[in-house]
């Protein structure tokens, strides 16, 4: 009696499939999505490069011999250079005490965390002028000693950091909230310090989802046009980024110098889209903990 039931029993246990499509149609969805890719990632990366060199390897050199390339280049290396730390150092003492501590406003300050994700860049810009602009909140009392904010490297920072540090604690959070605490309390139990307890336990733990949201943030912050592009002044020479730069160019009609630029910009994002994706192969579990939190 039971031979005869074991064989309904297994097939009822046996997870029905979920794709109940034919062959044709994945092919199509399949072929739908390479082409989506093609016409809109592949095709604009590939025009960009070709427009960049479309004069030639010494026309596109020149584009960076320029004194405004130059301080364009040098002003988007110290924006990310002071951003990114900070975020680094803002992204793991806010993971640390959501994931690790129980206190009032801990949700509010989750929803903080994921504003700059919801309000347009160009808004995030605005509103720093509203506050630090002359006729802004603390315009006045930085005009009078001599303090200039907007349209200035400051404002420009302070532009990017808004815009860019959801990045490190929004993937370190669901990181340290899956490792849970008992590593930690087992080191302090056996009589470590609370940093000796971070810097030899957590630490290490987070080390390769950290570096995965550093390379996201510095990516972000050298390619930020929206925010920065309010807050600048567009002042050659003085308050143009790379991407602002490049705009300027194009404006121009300088056509070849501002792809030359943005092949710099392109090139930085395909390294981190290269170095995104070694991370995620040699360390998918870990940083798959704190992709599932976004």
């Amino acid at each position: 009696m039971s031979e005869t039931f074991a064989p309904v029993a297994l097939a009822e246990a046996r997870p029905a499939s979920v794709v109940t499509e034919g062959r044709w149609i994945r092919w199509l969805l399949i072929g739908i999505a390479i082409l989506f890719l093609a016409l809109f990632l592949v095709l604009p990366l590939l025009t960009v490069f070709a427009q960049a060199f479309a004069k030639g390897f010494a026309a596109y050199l020149a584009a960076f011999t320029e004194a405004d390339a130059h301080a364009a280049i040098r002003l988007t290396l110290l924006t990310a250079v002071i951003a990114v730390p900070f975020n680094l150092v803002f992204g793991i003492m806010a993971s640390w005490a959501i994931a690790k501590f129980e206190f009032w406003g801990k949700n509010l300050l989750v929803t903080l965390i994921d504003l700059p994700f919801s309000v347009s860049p160009v808004v995030s810009g605005l509103i720093y002028v509203l506050v630090f602009g002359a006729q802004g909140l603390v315009g006045p009392w930085l005009l009078e000693h001599d303090v200039q904010v907007i349209f200035a490297v400051p404002g420009i920072v302070l532009a990017t950091i808004f815009v860019t540090f959801p990045f490190v604690a929004r993937q370190l959070i669901p990181l340290m909230q899956e490792q849970g605490t008992a590593e930690e309390e087992a080191a302090l139990t056996l009589g470590a310090s609370g940093w000796h307890a971070f810097r030899t336990v957590t630490l290490p733990n987070i080390r390769w989802g950290l570096l995965y949201s550093v390379l996201l943030c510095n990516a972000r912050a050298m390619g930020e046009f929206g925010a920065v592009s309010v807050v600048s002044g567009h002042i050659r020479g003085l308050t143009n980024t790379l991407p602002l730069h490049v705009e300027i160019l194009y404006n121009e009609y300088n056509f070849v110098a501002a792809f030359a630029v943005a092949s710099l910009l392109a090139g930085l994002a395909l390294v981190t889209l290269l170095l995104k994706s070694v991370l995620e192969w040699r360390y998918a579990d870990e940083i798959a903990a704190g992709a599932r939190g976004h």
